[in-house]
C-alpha cells in the first residue's frame, strides 16, 4: 500500500521505517514540530511519582534528580526510551491516560506527596482529574508544545490530489486537525474525504468523522500494533 504517516518526528521517522520494512510505500509529512518549553518551573519535589504520556518530555525529565522516583509511562514504547535515557524504575500502563491513571493508583496507594506529570502544552486526556478520583494530587508542568505545519509536502499534495494514496494514519487528534487544515490550504478537502483514514482512537477519527470522511477506520486498542493491523 502507499501511506502516509504524519506524525511528528522523530516517531514519524521510526513508524515510516517499521511500514516500509514491511512493504509499504510510504510518505511522510510531519504536520507537527515539536518544540521545548525553556527553563519550565518543575520545583524540586518531593514527588510520588513522575507520569509522562510522550517520549517528547523526556529532556526535560532526564534533568530533573530522580534517585527512587518511579517513572509511569502510557506505553511500552515511551517506556523503552526513557530506560534508553538513563533511567530504571520504568513502568507502562500499555494503554490510554485511563489505563494510565489506574496504574499509577494502583502502585501508590495512599501517597501524600504529589505526581509530577511532565505534558504537552495540549493534551488529549485529563489525568489530574483521573488520579484525583483516587486522592492522588498532580503537579502538571508544560515541557514541550507542538507548533502546526501549514502545508503539506510537494510530494504529497500531488500524491493526494491524484488519488495516489491508500491511507493515512492518525496518531493524534490534533495530527488528524492539522492534516485536514492544510489540506484545505491546498483545496484537497474532496481528496481529504476520499482517502481511507486509520485513527488510533475514536477521539482521533471524531476530527475526521465531523469533515464527512467516507472511511475512517479505528484501531482495537490506542497501540501502532493495533494500528497496523487495520492495513
Amino acid at each position: 500500500m502507499r501511506l502516509l504517516v504524519t506524525r511528528p518526528d522523530p516517531d514519524g521517522a521510526r513508524t515510516a521505517a517499521a511500514l516500509r520494512a514491511r512493504g509499504h510505500d510510504v510518505l511522510v509529512a510531519p504536520l507537527l514540530g515539536i518544540v521545548p518549553v525553556a527553563d519550565p518551573a518543575i520545583g524540586d519535589g518531593p514527588w510520588a511519582a513522575v507520569a509522562v504520556t510522550s517520549a517528547n518530555a523526556i529532556p526535560a525529565l532526564v534533568s530533573l534528580p530522580l534517585s527512587g522516583v518511579p517513572v509511569f509511562t502510557v506505553g511500552g514504547k515511551t517506556a523503552k526510551a526513557v530506560r534508553a535515557a538513563g533511567l530504571a524504575d520504568v513502568r507502562s500502563a500499555d494503554g490510554d491516560v485511563q489505563a494510565l491513571a489506574e496504574t499509577i493508583a494502583a502502585a501508590l496507594p495512599g501517597a501524600t506527596d504529589p505526581v509530577l506529570y511532565l505534558a504537552g502544552e495540549e493534551r488529549a486526556g485529563d489525568l489530574e482529574s483521573l488520579l484525583a478520583g483516587h486522592g492522588l494530587s498532580v503537579k502538571t508542568v508544560v515541557v514541550y508544545r507542538a507548533v502546526a505545519q501549514t502545508r503539506l509536502p510537494d510530494a504529497v499534495r500531488a500524491a493526494l490530489a491524484a488519488r495516489e494514496i491508500d491511507a493515512v494514519l492518525h496518531y493524534s487528534r490534533r495530527t488528524a486537525a492539522a492534516f485536514l487544515a492544510a489540506c484545505s490550504v491546498d483545496s484537497l478537502d474532496g481528496a481529504a474525504r476520499a482517502v481511507r483514514h486509520l485513527c488510533l482512537s475514536a477521539q482521533v477519527a471524531a476530527a475526521l468523522f465531523d469533515t464527512g470522511a467516507q472511511d475512517v477506520r479505528v484501531a482495537a486498542h490506542p497501540d501502532e500494533a493495533s494500528l497496523f493491523a487495520l492495513l
